[in-house]
């Protein structure tokens, strides 16, 4: 037995002990059920998720609820097709012993999760699950989680990200949130307010009243606070919010408006866009000196500033060379160079956490579209295309983005909805993220630890 404790969660999560524990001898690499999600279509896998074992009756909730929130991340990534449970074979009580592996291949399923949950002495729950691979008859994984009751759902999220990650080999992204802009009103009278949720819209709740003007939040990388955009006063400017407390603090002293603003990758520093005798250029602030840099020098705009995994490099748009194109940077402003040479306009620009591709909205020829492209530009791919799509924003594990499509208003000003939906790196599996109210302008968390 391994412990694997993580550190404290941050930003009002429930805090998980985890243990690591293997069962049934060694595993064989030859046999390894396994899902390439590199390709551009992958056949669902059929997985089987059984309801968590429970003794008394808030146990056996707790683990019917656990299973749902595991077959509805993993159902949702596309990778993933859980096997209805009214075709199990194997059920009740007999599945607290190793399973009948013959009762779950005649029903087609190519791995199998099972657990257990319960309530200990110290009032926490112990949630305990496995996962199988049918056809092998081994374990691939399994893990056993100790967390307040109220902590349930997170651990199914962290359940999904351990099978996810063991069968694609690539990071999950489940126990992750997402801050976005819920919109209310008529088309020309907006009320914003920024609201937060689990990445499957659960546990959902408003962070400002609505009585200010917000855009563009931005997860700082240890979730406890949020940067965005806001017109308190009648004036933009960019602020922090913490999440724990609600404290809202301006970032900065600038004698123009501010706007566009995202956290370096260490979460030290804030690069963002100022407006100043109407010319936009893209400054850093230290949070800890309060020191301010200029990045740009240029009479064109230049805005939308990401930097990249390391936060060596910084990508932006600028119309500096005649229409709005992406370029990309040093961290200290210089090399700059242009990377977009597409027909039509590029913007909002994001670094994938992996470092590898740049995420961008484009329009063409009255149409919007959310794509891709290597960081010097080279391998284009349009992932979305609608009336209005925009703002693309990076799972952590830069497989899966994510971003609003808003629909045309009707001759009266009604209508134009505008909603968040997400779609894999391949371009298929895009999916409508449910919000209670219009949502634009979606930031993802990273992992939380």
């Amino acid at each position: 037995m391994m412990d694997g404790t993580p550190p404290l969660s941050k930003a009002g999560w429930i805090p998980i002990l985890a243990v690591i524990f293997v069962l049934g001898g060694s595993w064989s690499a030859s046999a390894e059920l396994r899902i390439d999600i590199t390709r551009g279509t992958v056949e669902p896998l059929p997985i089987a998720v059984t309801d968590f074992l429970g003794s008394a009756e808030d146990e056996t909730r707790y683990g019917r609820d656990i299973a749902s929130v595991v077959a509805a991340d993993l159902e949702r990534s596309g990778l993933f097709r859980p096997i209805d449970s009214r075709a199990f074979v194997q059920t009740g009580r007999a599945l607290s012993a190793l399973p009948r592996f013959a009762d779950w291949r005649v029903i087609n399923a190519q791995a199998l999760v099972q657990g257990r949950t319960q309530i200990v002495e110290d009032g926490r729950l112990r949630v305990e699950f496995r996962l199988w691979d049918v056809f092998a008859e081994q374990q691939m994984v399994g893990f056993e989680y100790h967390t307040a009751p109220n902590g349930w759902r997170r651990v199914a999220h962290i359940i999904a990200d351990a099978i996810f990650k063991r069968v694609t080999g690539e990071e999950g992204y489940f126990d992750t949130r997402i801050v976005y802009i819920a919109e209310t009103g008529p088309q020309d009278r907006r009320i914003k307010r920024l609201a937060i949720m689990d990445q499957d819209g659960a546990n959902h709740r408003f962070l400002t009243d609505g009585d200010t003007l917000v855009l563009t939040p931005r997860f700082s990388p240890t979730l406890q606070e949020i940067i965005y955009l806001s017109y308190y006063g009648g004036v933009p400017r960019v602020y922090i919010f913490n999440i724990d407390t609600g404290r809202q603090e301006i970032v900065g002293d600038f004698p123009g408006m501010t706007f566009a603003p995202r956290f370096s990758a260490d979460g030290k520093a804030v690069i963002m866009s100022m407006a100043k005798d109407g010319n936009s250029e893209i400054y850093t602030l230290d949070l800890s000196t309060r020191a301010v840099k200029r990045l740009t020098f240029h009479s064109a705009i230049d805005t939308s500033p990401s930097y990249d995994s390391d936060s060596g490099r910084v990508v932006f748009n600028s119309d500096r060379g005649g229409t709005q194109q992406l370029y990309v940077m040093d961290r200290d402003g210089s090399n700059v160079r242009r990377i977009s040479f597409g027909q039509g306009r590029y913007a909002t620009p994001v670094w994938s956490p992996r470092g590898d591709l740049i995420a961008f909205t484009k329009i063409y020829k009255g149409r919007f579209f959310i794509g891709v492209m290597r960081t010097d530009g080279s391998g284009e791919r349009l992932l979305a295309e609608d009336f209005l799509v925009e703002a693309p924003t990076w799972a952590p594990n830069g497989r899966v983005l994510m971003f609003f499509r808003q629909e045309p208003s009707d001759t009266k000003g009604g209508g134009g909805r505008s909603r968040l939906y997400s779609i894999d790196l391949t371009g298929y599996n895009e999916r409508e993220i449910v919000t209670p109210l219009d949502a634009s302008d979606p930031a993802w968390s990273p992992l939380i630890p």
